[in-house]
């Protein structure tokens, strides 16, 4: 679904070493160390094919039991349903995914907003977590989207921007770890985080958060 090759050679620039396969073969990626899930377009296109190549249960397999890092429709998907085209998802993660209401989409001076929200954008972290390691607070990183994520928890909450309101862009649960930015557009700061997603082991969160200095709860 669209990105898969900038991703992959943004992968293999961090890690020149590690063997990166762009895969749609469920076996490939059940024998994989790590999985990330990137992705662009429509949601219920990116559910058919998901569909149409028997590629769900992998998924929902690797986000259980290794390193998964989501990108973008790679992220919304994660949760139970989109409005974009009604659209049942994987249900992986609690939540919806909704479009930028119309009548919110003005600046503090009343200017109109466009949809989708396209360019530089800053990140807040909005908890500690091993993926941040080294990406200073605020820090910007490149977006193109419609569609944002509404989790049913706030636990889940790594990371948040604004456009105009404030909106979830990362999330964190167990071995998961998704945003809806592009880090492979996203320079220096997107080549950090995939280097950090590449030796995050999700057992040792707290070793990790303790290199940034943050506290970890």
């Amino acid at each position: 679904m669209g990105n898969l090759r900038s991703v992959s050679k943004a992968i293999e620039h961090v890690a020149p070493a590690a063997s990166v396969v762009a895969t749609s073969d469920p076996a490939v990626i059940a024998a994989a160390g790590r999985v990330v899930f990137p992705g662009q377009g429509a949601a219920p296109d990116c559910m058919r094919e998901i569909e149409a190549r028997g590629l769900r249960q992998a998924i929902v397999d690797a986000a259980r039991s290794k390193p998964f890092l989501g990108i973008c429709m790679g992220m919304q998907v994660l949760f139970e349903h989109s409005e974009e085209g009604d659209t049942a998802c994987l249900g992986i993660l609690p939540g919806t995914v909704q479009r930028f209401p119309h009548e919110a989409m003005h600046d503090d001076q009343g200017n109109k907003l466009k949809v989708p929200h396209m360019g530089w954008n800053n990140v807040h972290q909005a908890a500690p977590h091993p993926l941040w390691v080294g990406i200073e607070e605020g820090a910007r990183f490149y977006f193109v989207h419609s569609y944002f994520v509404q989790p049913t928890s706030p636990d889940v909450i790594a990371g948040f921007s604004h456009y105009p309101f404030p909106f979830t862009c990362a999330v964190a649960s167990g071995n998961i770890f998704a945003v809806q930015f592009h880090p492979e557009k996203s320079q220096n700061d997107g080549l950090t985080l995939l280097g950090n997603f590449l030796t995050w082991n999700p057992g040792e969160r707290d070793t990790a958060c303790d290199m940034s200095g943050a506290a970890c709860a």
